[in-house]
């Protein structure tokens, strides 16, 4: 992956557009407004470091959007593991745009060719239309880099063998692009050829996964050895991890070549303290904040994760890619981000 200037921020340009969209989420949604003047007051941020910022967690207890309900086009829940989702407003202006975004990522990553498509989730994931939770959203957003597409698991989330060798046959000659999630890949898809013993030939194809890194990490199942075992059960050597998540869908951040994953194109991220939340150099752990651009439905282009994590200088990277590394190390334990209700409820 090769990324020139075009493609990499200006400082100057990315924090006047997040101190605009703070001012703009401030200006329509009341709750946002009362929670950063409470927390942070009304000074303009004069770098990243001083921008307030929103927990991810917020969106789960509150509903939180920049638009009248007559605009809302999509709501986006996220996977909802802990039995709360988050739920994401978007106008159209929004979608289209995270809808941009992801196609100018995943263009500089692997080109603006369209690939076969093997899907390594099962075809009802994705039946309900209705349905936009982050996985859904996932495979369909993806999909737009497709032409034509399958999937690699039926309707149990077992691997389905002879629909996959078909697919393998018939885009011989193709190069094939491979979509999941971690987790489902992980368990549901090369465990379960090691316990069959079926060796599938997809070395013509590069897999793209990401999310569901919390189970892996509960079994101390390492990125290193997470790929030596696809390319030993599926042959395909080109394996790309992303850190994204639905409260800033087409903001990703993508891992080129060499194994980092580096900020988007519009997007940026911080590490804070744990304790004090105050913001750390690159190389210290802590939580992981992101920026983005593009989030002007909901007030969703400075959020502080849960996940726990270090950056780096993109320039110490080979190829090419300027902008910000993001190590993810794990999830924050017990996570509860300090002074959000108590904002909320004053």
């Amino acid at each position: 992956m090769t990324m020139d200037d075009q493609h990499a921020n200006n400082p100057v340009v990315f924090l006047n557009e997040i101190n605009l969209l703070t001012e703009h989420h401030k200006a329509y949604c009341d709750l946002y407004s009362q929670y950063v003047r409470t927390l942070f007051g009304d000074r303009t941020a004069t770098s990243l470091a001083e921008t307030p910022y929103l927990p991810v967690r917020a969106f789960k207890n509150f509903v939180l959007k920049s638009v009248p309900d007559s605009e809302v086009v999509k709501i986006m829940t996220s996977s909802g593991t802990t039995g709360q989702v988050s739920r994401i407003y978007l106008d159209k202006e929004t979608s289209h745009a995270q809808s941009r975004k992801l196609v100018e990522v995943f263009s500089i990553a692997f080109s603006k060719s369209r690939f076969p498509m093997l899907v390594i989730d099962a075809e009802n994931t994705v039946a309900d239309r209705r349905k936009f939770s982050a996985r859904t959203a996932a495979i369909n957003g993806f999909s737009m880099f497709s032409r034509g597409r399958d999937f690699a698991l039926d309707d149990e989330l077992s691997v389905d063998i002879d629909r996959v060798q078909a697919f393998v046959e018939s885009n011989r000659d193709n190069r094939i692009f491979i979509f999941g999630f971690t987790s489902i890949v992980w368990l549901n898809f090369v465990q379960m050829l090691r316990r069959q013993n079926v060796r599938l030939d997809l070395s013509n194809g590069f897999l793209l996964h990401g999310g569901g890194w919390k189970k892996l990490a509960d079994q101390k199942i390492s990125d290193a050895m997470f790929k030596d075992e696809v390319r030993e059960w599926t042959g395909c050597t080109d394996i790309r991890n992303y850190y994204g998540m639905v409260e800033q869908t087409g903001t990703i951040f993508m891992e080129c070549e060499h194994g980092n994953m580096h900020a988007a194109p519009g997007s940026d991220a911080l590490i804070r303290d744990t304790s004090s939340l105050d913001a750390l150099p690159h190389g210290r752990e802590g939580l992981i904040q992101v920026f983005s651009s593009i989030q002007k439905s909901y007030p969703g282009h400075s959020l502080l994760t849960e996940d726990v994590g270090f950056t780096l200088d993109g320039a110490s990277c080979s190829c090419g890619n300027r902008n910000t590394i993001v190590k993810i190390n794990g999830r924050l334990q017990k996570a509860e981000i300090r002074g959000c209700s108590d904002a909320y409820n004053s």
